[in-house]
């Protein structure tokens, strides 16, 4: 079932619920609606099968993008009263809203991965198997390039400018970007498409870059599986671990080695820097060190 069917079949269904039993008022239930339906779009897994995992990343994602502690609020309510929905209507046998329990939506800057971490979970793959060499290029193209995932799984070859060494993106709002690809990232995209892109081709022909056993568009939530489980085998904590982590692993590790809080804006495709500055405290521990190593008077 497409995301659309899922908005019509199971959101408006519990629009429809609030209309008739609670009396709100349009505006609440078009909040409501706009409420569940953004959440869908970043939550890794269809509303209908969220796990309280995906529900906590979905949440997180949105917070990250620039939500206000009042939307954030709203979303809670909203999501709340969705599964409590959901299970009286019989098509959830549980609440995955309960199993988050106080519903603390994790801070603004969730877990950032050190660099020994992130090396330890992009070669977690194994490069001799079709799956686990596209799954190397993907995790490293996320961590080279900061991506979102759903900009990773929607990359097509006219996006990869590889001789000049970047990506062209368009992230949110339809807006473009150019984003430099790096060496390692380079070369694991260059194994894919000689040793695995063609054995998932299976003879057909696609705009596509990273593609599904069966030669189709890889998913957001596939993908989100596969990080969970390579996180496992490095020896990480699964539950704390998604596509997103990497992308703020991205933006950590370049502002300590330097980069400035611009810069990682423009990378980022964030179109306000505030959204950004969820990294200041990191520059301030480097210019912290900065000012220790090299101060007279430090």
């Amino acid at each position: 079932m497409s995301e659309p069917d899922f908005f019509s079949a199971d959101i408006e269904s519990f629009i429809d619920h609030l209309w008739t039993q609670s009396g709100l008022a349009d505006t609440t239930l078009n909040a409501y609606r706009s409420d569940l339906r953004q959440l869908q779009r970043h939550c890794p897994l269809p509303l209908r099968r969220a796990t309280a995992e995906a529900l906590s990343d979905g949440l997180a994602a949105l917070q990250e993008g620039g939500r206000g502690a009042a939307t954030m609020q709203r979303l809670r309510t909203s999501v709340k009263r969705f599964y409590r929905y959901a299970l009286k209507s019989g098509w959830r046998t549980d609440n995955p809203a309960e199993l988050l329990g106080s519903w603390k939506i994790r801070r603004r800057l969730p877990i950032s991965l050190d660099e020994a971490a992130v090396t330890a979970l992009l070669g977690a793959p194994r490069v001799e198997d079709r799956f686990g060499c596209r799954d190397r290029a993907m995790l490293e193209v996320l961590y080279a390039c900061g991506l979102r995932v759903s900009e990773l799984v929607g990359l097509t070859l006219a996006a990869l400018l590889l001789e000049a060494g970047v990506l062209r993106i368009r992230g949110k709002g339809d807006k473009e970007r150019l984003v430099p690809l790096g060496e390692q990232a380079a070369d694991a995209l260059s194994r894919y498409f000689q040793a695995s892109r063609p054995l998932l081709l299976c003879g057909k022909t696609s705009e596509t870059v990273f593609l599904s056993a069966r030669g189709t568009r890889m998913t957001r939530q596939a993908f989100w599986y596969r990080i969970k489980a390579y996180a496992r085998l490095a020896g990480l904590p699964a539950e704390k671990i998604s596509p997103h982590t990497l992308r703020h692993a991205f933006a950590t590790h370049l502002l300590a080695h330097g980069a400035d809080l611009r810069s990682v804006q423009l990378l980022l495709g964030h179109s306000d820097l505030s959204t950004t500055q969820i990294y200041t405290h990191i520059a301030d521990v480097r210019l912290k060190t900065l000012f220790a190593a090299h101060h007279p008077r430090a």
